[in-house]
């Protein structure tokens, strides 16, 4: 098996059970495998990659994204929040987009997403769509480490009147589309050297049965894959599982067998104790001693207002908190960015949610949710995903502490190389095979007849101008 050596100035490797700076240090990797990290390498190798004062750091995990819609939230969603359903945009804004995206926006979405998440240090995604396949197509591709689920659920939401939501359920209870979800995993698990996984993610905690959620854990566990979904990440679902159950969501999940240490829930965001539900609970509790995982996705809520109180309390009382994109921009450096500088502020303290903490979420912890001790770390043994960032360029430099240059002053232009299963897949930041510009002009294209058709999807039969006015009004003449 081919070895490669890579000596850079800058390594943070795996020791003694957390992450280490290792300076002036090498990297070996065998294979698809990483197999020597040191000062030095007496063994013989094929190739060496000289990468003189690069920082080579694990791949970041990303633990939620919707790739086929994501990249269409821009110039739509950003300064918009409906007042009455606290400031979420699921009831109208993503009714109004999900019916008018083609077909084609879609395909498009999903291959602009993969030079979007390579460039800004996404190596493992999880994909939470019905698109599968497309996507399993590109992540093989361009050599993304992919987790796909399909999602499923019992029923809809929906608002006939801009003031209340609405359910709609479906005849068999979601069945037939988590049977398609588990077929889809049978058939794609272990493509591309493993690379490409299977997970089950039915899609909401309010749009999904009792029974859809119990077959779903037993489904998960008896496969050996994650278990994915949405839960407290709105006010409106949260009153509607109060009204429906008397309790919360988390304690819902928590009575009905569901919670796990295979779960990974996105965002969980308000809890009974916060201030957005004011509800007595303890669900960060819940969540800490089940051994849930929870994927905090800061932007989508924190471009509303909305922010979670806070990433470091749930991480102090024992919750294994990971890092997502969810939204635009699909960038993994921005949101451990966000999510120290929003739980710094809600903490009012500085010395919290640091940039250790969040580096380690992105890392370690996202591999940890996956049930994978060869991910997320630079060790013997672990698969050789890695990063090398550049140390000399303007917002780098000058550097004491990497982790707090990556984590507050790099941008996606300091990513350099990118090597997923020992293999580059990115280098001097391009990923080959995709073209951003052409790559944008499909997604362009793509959001125009997004744009022009939500007029007929929307509740009120409002335009995209009246439901997303512009900043500036067009110039006259």
């Amino acid at each position: 098996m081919p070895r490669t050596l890579i000596r850079a100035a800058h390594i943070i490797a795996f020791q003694d059970g957390g992450h280490r700076h290792l300076k002036d240090g090498v990297v070996v990797l065998e294979d698809d495998r990483i197999l020597h990290v040191g000062r030095d390498f007496d063994g013989a190798v094929d190739s060496t990659i000289e990468a003189g004062d690069r920082l080579v750091t694990p791949g970041f995990i990303n633990t939620h994204a919707h790739l086929s819609e994501s990249p269409l939230d821009k110039s739509f969603v950003e300064d918009r929040g409906p007042r009455q359903f606290y400031l979420s945009g699921l009831f109208e804004f993503l009714s109004a987009r999900d019916g008018a995206i083609t077909e084609a926006a879609r395909r498009a979405a999903i291959a602009y997403s993969m030079p979007e998440l390579l460039r800004t240090g996404t190596t493992t995604i999880m994909e939470i769509g019905w698109h599968g396949d497309v996507v399993a197509e590109h992540a093989a591709r361009c050599g993304l480490r992919a987790y796909i689920g399909q999602g499923y659920r019992s029923g809809r939401w929906f608002t006939a009147n801009g003031r209340t939501v609405d359910y709609e359920w479906s005849e068999d209870d979601g069945v037939g589309a988590m049977d398609a979800a588990i077929d889809f995993i049978e058939r794609v698990d272990g493509r591309e050297n493993g690379r490409i996984k299977g997970f089950l993610t039915p899609m909401q905690v309010d749009t999904c049965s009792e029974a859809l959620l119990r077959r779903s854990a037993e489904a998960a566990k008896a496969m050996k894959v994650p278990l994915a979904l949405h839960v407290s990440q709105s006010v409106p679902e949260f009153h509607e599982m109060t009204r429906r159950h008397g309790c919360t969501p988390i304690e819902w999940l928590r009575d009905i067998g569901f919670l796990s240490e295979r779960c990974i829930l996105g965002h969980c965001i308000i809890p009974g104790e916060s201030s957005w539900a004011n509800y007595q609970a303890d669900d960060v509790g819940i969540l800490a001693d089940s051994g849930a995982n929870v994927a905090h996705a800061v932007w989508v809520f924190a471009r509303r207002g909305i922010a979670m109180e806070s990433f470091a309390r749930y991480q102090a009382r024992g919750v294994n908190m990971t890092i997502a994109t969810d939204t635009c921009p699909q960038s993994m450096i921005e949101a451990m960015r966000w999510t120290s500088v929003v739980s710094k502020i809600q903490d009012r303290q500085t010395q919290v949610a640091t940039a250790a903490d969040v580096f380690n979420a992105a890392t370690l912890n996202g591999a940890r949710a996956l049930g994978r001790d060869d991910l997320g770390r630079i060790a013997p043994g672990a698969k050789a995903d890695l990063l090398l960032w550049r140390t000399d360029s303007l917002f780098m430099t000058p550097l004491r502490d990497p982790i707090r240059n990556l984590v507050f002053s790099a941008t996606a232009e300091d990513l350099d190389t990118s090597i997923i299963d020992g293999r580059v897949v990115m280098q001097n930041g391009a990923v080959p095979g995709y073209d951003p510009v052409a790559l944008g002009r499909a997604v362009q294209e793509g959001a125009q007849a997004m744009w022009d058709g939500m007029q007929r999807r929307d509740w009120a039969g409002r335009d995209i101008e009246r439901l997303s006015p512009s900043s500036f009004p067009a110039f006259a003449g």
